[in-house]
């Protein structure tokens, strides 16, 4: 599994907030929904990007923009256009005065906006949670990641504005993957500009020894790695292996590993109810103890008290 497709699969969509947004002007929503990760993809019309620091970004028909930080920003038909509508966690609704707009302005099922048929219409989807292994991804990722419909050549948006309208047996699953497609699509295409100089674990690919180091540690994490077992895998010595690792990736290989182990770890003890000596053993570690004093050395608490601290109250 190369790290592109390794972090990708972490931040997967599962009952993803999604939207078919139509709107006609004068129009402007402010987002404060905290999502950690937004899908934004224009089918007609136009639309404009503003956030509260950085210049306005014009959006038009096939445009997608991925939005990778929490911060409120603004969507609307021009940039200094006061907001009529504020959007929260949740996807609650309100006008900027505190009153919803749940139902004044639900035109559909999986649509909102100020016009059934509105000239300005766009795909919104919403990460809620992308978890520990997925913050990995995010923490390295631009703000923002702006593909142009000249620059993409993907047909999930309009698969994806094709189904958002229907219902059907596995509808919010089949909705999931067409967002965790433009999303791979988007961080693709970053990745992948020659004017881009994406971080060296995500970048890794281009060095066929510290690529293929960084698919071991990802396709068998339990195994019991140390620095002198990759090196051989890879054809290289140890310190020769260590040095060129470390260079690329901008961290010592055990360091990576151990990060790498601790957060789907994390992110394992908040979505089941596995023992932690089985979560231990998933992720490398042969002792409930050592995992649990990593644990607490990397998160700042013991792996049960990590886990009761996302349990619902």
């Amino acid at each position: 599994m190369d790290p592109v497709t390794a972090l990708l699969d972490a931040p997967r969509a599962q009952g993803a907030f999604m939207l078919r947004v139509t709107m006609t002007p004068p129009w402007s929503v402010r987002i404060e929904d905290e999502a950690p990760l937004t899908i934004v993809a224009v089918t007609s019309g136009s639309a404009c990007y503003a956030p509260e620091e950085g210049d306005p970004v014009a959006l038009g028909p096939g445009d997608l923009l991925l939005i990778a930080r929490p911060d409120p920003y603004l969507f609307a038909d021009a940039p200094d256009r006061p907001p009529q509508a504020v959007i929260h966690p949740g996807g609650k609704c309100e006008t900027p005065a505190g009153a919803s707009l749940e139902l004044p302005v639900h035109q559909g099922v999986r649509t909102w906006g100020n016009a059934a048929e509105g000239r300005d219409t766009m795909l919104v989807g919403t990460y809620a949670n992308v978890g520990e292994a997925g913050s990995r991804l995010l923490g390295v990722l631009p703000p923002t990641i702006l593909v142009r419909e000249a620059d993409h050549r993907t047909g999930l948006i309009a698969v994806l504005a094709a189904e958002i309208q229907s219902d059907g047996v596995g509808q919010a699953s089949l909705l999931d993957r067409l967002l965790d497609g433009l999303t791979v699509t988007a961080i693709r295409h970053w990745v992948e500009s020659p004017a881009k100089r994406p971080p060296g674990w995500l970048g890794a690919g281009t060095d066929p020894e510290v690529g293929t180091a960084l698919n071991l540690m990802h396709d068998e994490t339990a195994r019991p790695w140390t620095v002198a077992s990759l090196a051989r895998r890879v054809g290289l010595s140890r310190a020769g292996f260590a040095r060129r690792f470390t260079a690329v990736v901008g961290e010592p290989p055990m360091t990576y590993l151990t990060s790498w182990r601790l957060a789907l770890a994390a992110d394992r003890l908040r979505h089941d109810d596995a023992p932690v000596f089985r979560v231990a053993a998933e992720v490398g570690y042969s002792s409930q103890f050592s995992f649990s004093t990593a644990f607490k050395r990397h998160y700042g608490e013991s792996p049960l008290t990590y886990r009761r601290s996302a349990e619902p109250e």
